[in-house]
């Protein structure tokens, strides 16, 4: 077993008065796609946002690469660049593809050059080669999440987290998606997805953890 670049330990998460996530000891591994699933309302959702540093927790502590990450928010900026949440429904600017790609390395100051290459090749990776100059919002839902996709990749994350990164695509861009996260491990980073498409991310995860109403279900966890 590889270094976990996650460790949860005593992680618990209110909204009102419920208890939408309590995890005594979860590990996520580095180099290693990791499938979470459960039924609606388990707190997979909850985690994802957790561990983008979107939500903090209630209680407990946090790791990544085994430094604990802080509570104040003012101390996040470094942690945060180094994770990137792709979201169930992209959410795309009303401008160019490449416009939406490039806006995180442009908030990182990037130089053009620079900017503008990496951009081809996360186009390229995610199959929309000579797309840069179309409006995002007239591509098809498959395209889009492409494109949103293509926007994390650009930004060389060391963790990618999927909110149900197969729902709603076309047999074109669930391949496309297929192909991509596969191969992300062999670039180092690490990739956690939540997906109600059972088949294809086992197919993809090397480890299956399960949820249920907020908790880790024992015996379920295929590591």
């Amino acid at each position: 077993m590889s270094n976990p670049l996650f460790s949860l330990r005593g992680v618990v998460k209110r909204f009102h008065d419920r208890e939408v996530l309590n995890l005594d000891r979860l590990d996520l591994e580095a180099g290693v796609i990791t499938a979470v699933e459960g039924p609606n309302g388990a707190g997979k959702t909850t985690l994802l946002a957790i561990l983008a540093l979107l939500t903090p927790p209630d209680k407990g502590r946090l790791f990544f690469d085994g430094q604990e990450i802080p509570r104040a928010a003012s101390q996040l900026t470094a942690w945060r660049r180094q994770i990137t949440l792709v979201a169930q429904q992209a959410y795309l600017f009303d401008t160019s593809v490449e416009k939406n790609v490039a806006y995180g390395l442009r908030l990182r100051g990037l130089e053009q050059t620079k900017r503008d290459a990496r951009v081809r090749e996360a186009l390229e990776q995610v199959g929309l080669a000579g797309f840069g100059a179309r409006r995002a919002r007239r591509l098809s839902g498959g395209e889009m999440q492409r494109v949103a996709l293509a926007r994390a990749l650009v930004l060389r994350p060391r963790a990618l987290l999927l909110d149900e990164p197969f729902a709603n695509l076309d047999p074109t861009s669930s391949q496309v998606f297929e192909r991509v996260l596969g191969d992300l491990p062999n670039q180092g980073c690490t990739v956690v997805l939540v997906s109600h498409a059972r088949e294809q991310a086992h197919r993809l995860a090397q480890r299956v953890v399960s949820l249920r109403e907020g908790r880790l279900t024992p015996g379920l966890d295929r590591g």
